[in-house]
């Protein structure tokens, strides 16, 4: 099949080229004040198409910047649950694989269609459950939608993954044919609960494979709105599953049931790596894992600083720094540190902080109190090993006073090798180191047990290619403004993660990620 220029959604960045800027906010503003009459709704898990409210009891869904609203009210799915909707998995693989891969396809196509023309309203319930502002949601609804658009044109344009090969004389009809894994468990993050959720699901069940979905407890609707979605637009009720509920029931009985196949995930390393263990002893293939990352921002001096300090402010501090893909070290050369950081911390000082549906606001809340919580503990030993420089705050008073909010936070005088420069923090936090030249730079860049995603500012050619040579990670980028280690785009910079990061060394939104879901099968007829 004939390749097919792919465009991505890009909502935003097309009114502002139009522009016309202001329909944008006019239809987020809309839809999030239609969003605001329908809180505390019950959400049921969904097996086989049968709704199921659970004997377990319900837990609720919170705004995490106004915990005085319930966003929905869902299920604490059981390990019966899993159990019935493996069973119904398993009768519905042989039917669902036999679908031509052009129905498959179209079903996406369709959903993508769905989901865009309903893009405000997917954005401002995302904003309502995990805090993004309007900007950010928008961007992660689109990329799911682009998920939907991608993974049908690489299937096709590969034409399902049959090729026909050369056989020697009897045997002269020799195939080698993809078939999927089987069923397929899907456990999703709440940072980016439409758009990770979407891609894993997507890469799943468009290559013939059956999905269980459980979705995070602190982001559970996004996963339900997709459900739906799909369902709605062609998906077969026993193909794909909704169970949402706690990791200890119904992640654990995905993990160890011997009827599900391959488990996708994307959370922390030390959950992904359990999953590992788990899945390997319980004969399951290995599994499909994107576990953070640690990421660096290398600052040369001969950089133009003012690029290099909207890059790194956006990528440390946007969604809080609740990237997998966020900048939390930035590496400035000796020479620059000082006008780079002052420069930075003025960037982060002009920020708004607050109510993430708010035009102005660039920070919102972290996710919960656990959050709260850990960035207080992080602040402590920060206060002890090195300075802070901006930020440090827990903010829980007046229009902060029933919301998870703390302060972007600047560290200076940090050692390369102390664990607040080793460690995932998961929080707007970001350690600022120094190095002499790039050799040392690179070293400590490295030196870590991740490799998701680094970034490097310089207008020195010769040195952007030493960073791309010998930086070990499996993101790369240099002098991006928009965001110096995220915002990969689906289709242009496959998200794969290094080390610790990831398993299978295919990224997400590129051209290898289907591969993950499918398995080779060597046919051959001799006449």
């Amino acid at each position: 099949m004939a390749q097919t220029k792919f465009e991505n959604e890009l909502t935003f960045e097309r009114f502002v080229a139009e522009g016309n800027e202001e329909e944008f906010h006019k239809g987020y503003e809309s839809a999030y004040k239609k969003a605001l009459g329908g809180l505390k709704n019950r959400y049921p898990n969904v097996i086989n198409g049968e709704k199921k409210f659970s004997k377990e009891g319900e837990f609720p869904d919170i705004c995490p910047y106004d915990t005085r609203m319930t966003v929905g009210i869902f299920q604490k799915g059981s390990r019966e649950d899993v159990v019935e909707a493996v069973k119904s998995s398993i009768d519905s693989l042989e039917s669902w694989e036999q679908t031509t891969v052009e129905h498959r396809c179209s079903i996406f196509r369709d959903a993508a269609d769905d989901i865009s023309r309903r893009k405000y309203e997917f954005s401002a319930w995302l904003t309502l459950e995990n805090g993004k502002n309007r900007f950010e949601a928008i961007a992660e609804v689109d990329e799911a939608i682009d998920y939907l658009r991608y993974y049908p044109k690489v299937l096709q344009e590969h034409e399902g993954y049959v090729l026909k090969l050369d056989g020697p004389v009897p045997c002269n009809e020799t195939r080698s044919v993809l078939r999927p894994l089987g069923v397929v468990g899907v456990i999703s993050p709440f940072n980016f609960p439409i758009a990770i959720t979407t891609g894993m699901v997507t890469g799943a069940l468009i290559t013939g494979n059956v999905v269980i979905l459980k979705p995070p407890s602190d982001a559970p609707l996004m996963g339900y709105m997709l459900h739906e979605s799909l369902l709605k637009n062609g998906i077969p009720p026993g193909v794909f599953h909704y169970a949402a509920g706690s990791g200890s029931t119904v992640g654990s009985e995905i993990v160890k049931n011997r009827g599900i196949s391959a488990i996708a995930f994307t959370g922390s390393r030390d959950i992904g790596m359990a999953i590992a263990r788990t899945s390997v002893e319980n004969g399951k293939r290995p599994p499909i894992l994107e576990m953070g990352g640690k990421n660096p921002t290398i600052v040369s001096d001969k950089a133009d600083l003012d690029k290099a300090v909207e890059g790194v402010g956006r990528a440390a501090f946007g969604y809080s720094g609740q990237k997998c893909s966020a900048t939390s070290r930035v590496i400035v050369n000796r020479a620059v540190a000082d006008k780079f950081t002052k420069k930075l911390a003025t960037w982060v000082e002009s920020k708004r902080i607050g109510d993430p549906s708010e035009k102005a606001t660039f920070s919102g809340p972290v996710i919960n109190q656990a959050a709260v919580d850990r960035f207080k503990e992080v602040i402590r030993e920060a206060s002890k090993t090195g300075q802070i420089l901006t930020g440090g705050h827990v903010l829980d008073d007046g229009a902060f006073g029933n919301g998870f909010f703390v302060e972007p936070t600047i560290v200076v005088h940090v050692a390369s090798n102390h664990e607040l420069a080793l460690k995932e923090l998961f929080l707007p936090i970001l350690i600022i180191l120094t190095y002499r030249d790039l050799d040392e730079a690179l070293a400590i860049a490295n030196k870590i047990e991740y490799g998701l995603t680094a970034g490097v500012f310089s207008d020195d050619a010769g040195e952007i290619q030493e960073f791309f040579s010998k930086i070990k990670a499996g993101v790369a980028y240099a002098n991006r403004p928009q965001g110096a280690t995220t915002g990969a785009l689906v289709g242009s910079q496959s998200f794969v993660g290094w080390k610790s990061s990831g398993v299978t060394g295919k990224g997400a939104g590129g051209p290898y990620y289907l591969l993950q879901f499918l398995q080779e099968q060597s046919r051959t007829v001799c006449r």
